[in-house]
């Protein structure tokens, strides 16, 4: 078994032959050309993972991540019959559910309780992207805010888009978990620090890049959970038969952020934070 990480944390690979046994997470979380090159023999999408060609098509596969921007519906998708036994040789762990995503607006508003606009940073080209930014603006009126989105491109695209939603006044933004909000994490937390707005994201990588706050999946919690997926696959169990499990979320915040954005944390967040960096 071999765990590789880019040094800029382009992406991180996990891969186990042993048995003939995959398990991977495909998360773009840096430059693109900084890919391992051996990650391009491996599947690369849900499709990959939901249609194997031949040289993986009996192996099982166990999904740290693969299920988490792309497919927050494992079961409507078709990747698995069901989450407590999901059929065929696939079968994982969750990183992201619908509902996680109003969540973050409530989050965002318990730290900023002036905002009245946010705007979401999404991808409308996937369903997840969609889905998402339904359940937001589900929740957006009981929260006396109005949602509206930024369908993500390229840089000059994001810089654009956020200075324009800067213009109004009392804004927020989320940022929901998707490759090109990944890999161009610093230049959204340069404009969030620049325009002064108050941000809530998918991951705690923005975190440490010197966002907000964060609400996601623990990324270390689940390769671990996976490592005794492996370990009971190689002693003979079934993935047909191991139900997908949710993953651990975790709340950081950021209070150096906080202090240059004005901001004061309540004191019942911060007692609920997993991780609060000063």
């Amino acid at each position: 078994m071999a765990f590789i990480r880019s040094a800029g944390d382009a992406i991180t690979f996990l891969h186990c032959r042993m048995a003939g046994c995959i398990v991977t997470r495909y998360g773009h979380v840096g430059k693109s050309n900084r890919a391992p090159t051996a990650l391009r023999t491996f599947p690369r999408s849900w499709a990959d993972c939901s249609r194997p060609d031949d040289k993986t098509r009996r192996l099982p596969h166990i999904l740290a991540d693969c299920f988490s921007v792309l497919v927050p519906d494992p079961v409507g998708s078709g990747l698995v019959n069901r989450l407590s036994r999901p059929g065929g040789n696939v079968t994982g762990f969750t990183a992201y559910e619908y509902n996680l995503s109003g969540k973050w607006l409530e989050l965002l508003k318990q730290t900023a309780p002036g905002i009245t606009q946010v705007a979401v940073l999404r991808d409308p080209a996937l369903t997840a992207g969609i889905g998402l930014f339904a359940i937001i603006q589900s929740v957006a009126s009981s929260l006396g805010v109005e949602v509206m989105p930024i369908n993500v491109g390229n840089a000059t695209h994001i810089e654009r888009a956020i200075d324009a939603f800067a213009r109004e006044s009392n804004g927020g933004l989320i940022v929901t978990p998707r490759p090109r909000t990944a890999v161009h994490r610093e230049l959204i937390v340069t404009m969030a620090a620049r325009h002064k707005l108050p941000a809530v994201y998918a991951a705690r990588y923005f975190i440490a890049g010197g966002g907000l706050v964060s609400y996601g999946p623990n990324y270390v919690d689940q390769f671990r959970r996976a490592a005794v997926y492996v370990d009971r696959i190689l002693k003979g169990e079934k993935p047909a038969d191991m139900p997908v499990q949710a993953t651990k979320y975790e709340l950081v915040i950021n209070l150096k952020s906080a202090k240059a954005l004005g901001i004061t944390i309540p004191a019942t967040l911060l007692a609920t934070a997993d991780e609060v960096i000063e």
